[in-house]
């Protein structure tokens, strides 16, 4: 009852901001058309062209929730396959995620290799692998690229600008476009509510994984900050901020994939940063 409460009561709620709105816009514009009427032509065209452009971006809008929602319908048939070596099912995702980027040009080769080799594997997961192996490697690629940017972008920013929450609106930024990008390579182009539910779901992922992820992957970059806050206290921080970016992005790849990290090792955080990080804070580094 609750849940029908929660989900019920937004729609409700614009609903009747809607109707209140329609409402008093016909009255005004009727009033006015009484006293002038080119001033309520006017105020007609406008409210009109106020509304095309309303339903264009909710239109928009439904066709960025419409991008994800697919995303996660294949990554759960994905993972019930893998978890009951279903190949009919495995067979469904690979068409799928084939169709999803067909009109892909980098995965012009997975695609063709895909066809060439899927009726030769008879079980789940291997079939399943030889989607992430062979076409999904170009885009997994692209992705750690926009991860080693945004962390170095973020590291930057903390290491060399002294100005008082610099950092924090870097990482901010950094991180909301990084999602979005992101999602952009995997196929699931957000709109403005589609990036903020996007953003919403790397958070609750990294709220259920991030304990282990601090234990295991984390606290090599963090060392590594250590070390060089011994240098500088600001290279340091710009070390740890690149390395929870790069974690951000880490989990915004696990959302975003079509196929969960399974014939292909997960990207590690401490490996990220390093690549995003060669060079920038090389003297200080050897220094330290």
């Amino acid at each position: 009852m609750a849940v029908l409460i929660s989900a019920v009561l937004p729609i409700a709620l614009v609903a009747l901001v809607g109707f209140v709105a329609s409402v008093a816009a016909y009255d005004f514009v009727t009033g006015l058309l009484e006293r002038n009427p080119v001033l309520g032509l006017t105020a007609l065209i406008l409210i009109g062209v106020f509304s095309v452009t309303l339903l264009a971006i909710a239109v928009k809008e439904l066709a960025a929730f419409g991008r994800l929602k697919k995303l996660d319908t294949i990554h759960s048939d994905a993972q019930e396959a893998m978890a009951t070596d279903d190949l009919k099912a495995a067979r469904k995702v690979v068409v799928e995620i084939v169709a999803l980027y067909k009109a892909r040009p980098e995965t012009e080769w997975g695609r063709a290799r895909i066809a060439e080799r899927q009726a030769d594997v008879f079980d789940a997961d291997g079939l399943l692998g030889l989607v992430e192996t062979d076409l999904l490697d170009p885009l997994d690629k692209a992705a750690r690229r926009e991860v080693e940017a945004a962390a170095r972008q973020v590291a930057t920013v903390t290491a060399i600008v002294p100005l008082a929450l610099a950092d924090l609106i870097a990482a901010l930024t950094a991180n909301l476009r990084m999602i979005r990008r992101i999602a952009e390579i995997y196929g699931g182009r957000s709109g403005t509510l589609g990036n903020w539910r996007l953003t919403r779901s790397v958070l609750t992922h990294l709220v259920a994984t991030g304990a282990v992820a601090v234990g295991d992957d984390l606290i090599g970059s963090v060392a590594g900050g250590g070390v060089l806050a011994k240098v500088s206290r600001r290279f340091g921080e710009g070390v740890v901020n690149g390395a929870l970016t790069a974690r951000v992005g880490v989990a915004a790849m696990e959302v975003c994939r079509p196929l969960p990290f399974r014939a292909v090792r997960r990207p590690s955080v401490t490996n990220l940063v390093k690549r995003a990080l060669t060079g920038l804070f090389g003297g200080a580094d050897k220094e330290g």
